[in-house]
């Protein structure tokens, strides 16, 4: 009752179109797991076909419409379809790609169907995770939901201590950067070349523990609780190449995309050419996951051209640093290849964060117009900025490179621990800002 309560906290009336796929799946899982032969294909496709259906009338109906009157328009007719004046329910893309992972993995015969309706009910509507994920396996969170589960006060400030770099992240880094971040975009006309690619290079970090920042709070929220939910960030800042970015990011979209769609496609047992086009595939479609906008589906494009440009110049690329005699381990190579992913990572957000392609095209060529260096904002706003960003990195590198060295957080003195957590919670008061800003992936 309590996920219901919060779902229904946004738009009440949703809590209908949830019920809808709710019911839909949990029969479609009972009657996938009694079928046999083609009946199991049927049911399973009826499930997909409800999820699938759902998403595509509240998120994409009116990005096809409009797409198809500007297609008509080419041939100088009107459109005689209507846009339909809805909102998006919030955490669609993710509690309905949770839902599917159920029926495929009945079918796949990886889970048994569930047959409490209110556990099943509950795997989707899981109120941590239910409007941002992480995006759930049935394998990892049903069986959970049956178990008893006893007050552990370890386990409970473990949990807290999670939150609490969630909020930091949310509160300290993410929201202070998105002052400068939405400035910058917002009148980039009026942006130095310098100024749009500090909004870059921010917009990276903001989006990072903006995301990330919920996960925490989410995976945190669960663990108070006794819940256990799979990890959905592995500190993508320090991958070393695209390929590596996109297995620490959004770890379960990433997984789900991969287990669902690439690997049927053929995944790596294909030509060359055919697993190329299957990967320009995946990363098309995930970035049209994100928004209903052309803007994700080249932001997308661009990642997947990423991975396949990598891959067709591994060997010259090898042969390239044998020549050179680079030593791949060492510490100037890894840091020249943290800083090249980041870069280019950042390049391609420029149209995750924009209204359109053409203000992305307009910010792109003023950033290489090479127009000076002046930044608007003032020189305070910009300190408390790079200090948030210097902490999180500092904090996330010692976790990335030294894992089982000194750690503040789980300290063995006491007062030690305890009083790093009350540094990370008098910055949140102090830097925080309060402004009632949603999280970023609250619109997907």
């Amino acid at each position: 009752m309590s996920s219901c309560y919060f779902y229904m906290a946004f738009v009440p009336i949703y809590i209908i179109i949830l019920g809808f796929t709710i019911i839909v799946d949990y029969f479609a899982g009972i009657y996938i797991e009694a079928a046999k032969d083609k009946r199991r294909k049927l049911f399973l496709i009826v499930s997909l076909i409800a999820n699938i259906g759902t998403l595509c009338v509240f998120k994409y109906f009116n990005f096809l419409n409009e797409n198809f009157s500007f297609l008509l328009h080419g041939f100088g007719l009107k459109n005689p379809i209507p846009y339909l004046s809805i909102l998006l329910p919030i955490g669609l893309s993710f509690h309905t790609f949770q839902a599917m992972s159920y029926t495929i993995e009945v079918y796949r015969g990886n889970q048994k169907a569930e047959r409490h309706f209110g556990i099943y009910a509950l795997y989707v509507m899981f109120y941590p995770q239910l409007v941002a994920g992480p995006i759930e396996r049935p394998q990892n969170l049903l069986h959970q939901f049956r178990e008893k589960h006893h007050f552990d006060s370890d386990r409970v400030f473990d949990g807290l201590k999670i939150i609490i770099w969630g909020l930091f992240k949310k509160l300290v880094v993410a929201d202070r950067l998105a002052i400068f971040v939405n400035g910058a975009f917002n009148y980039y006309e009026k942006q130095s070349s310098f100024s749009l690619v500090l909004a870059m290079i921010f917009f990276s970090f903001q989006i990072y523990c903006d995301f990330s920042g919920y996960s925490d709070i989410a995976i945190g929220t669960a663990k108070v609780m006794g819940f256990d939910l799979m990890p959905n960030f592995k500190r993508p800042i320090f991958a070393r190449s695209t390929g590596e970015f996109w297995k620490r990011w959004h770890i379960s979209l990433s997984t789900w995309f991969k287990d669902y769609l690439y690997f049927p496609l053929g995944g790596n047992k294909v030509p060359v050419a055919r697993r190329n086009f299957n990967l320009m595939l995946v990363f098309v479609i995930s970035g049209l996951w994100h928004g209903a906008n052309w803007t994700f589906v080249i932001w997308g494009g661009i990642n997947g051209f990423y991975l396949v440009f990598a891959i067709l110049i591994k060997k010259q690329k090898d042969k390239f640093n044998k020549w050179l005699h680079i030593n791949q381990y060492s510490i100037l190579n890894i840091g020249l290849q943290i800083v090249i992913t980041f870069l280019l990572i950042s390049f391609s957000r420029i149209f995750f964060r924009a209204g359109s392609i053409k203000q992305a095209v307009q910010i792109i060529k003023r950033i290489f117009s090479f127009n000076g260096w002046a930044i608007n904002e003032g020189k305070t706003m910009i300190a408390y900025s790079l200090f948030a960003i210097g902490f999180l990195v500092m904090v996330e590198m010692r976790r990335e490179f030294f894992p089982t060295s000194f750690s503040l957080s789980y300290h063995k003195i006491f007062l030690v621990r305890n009083a790093y957590f009350a540094f990370l919670i008098l910055t949140i008061i102090l830097l925080g800002v309060f402004d009632g800003s949603q999280f970023i992936y609250f619109q997907f």
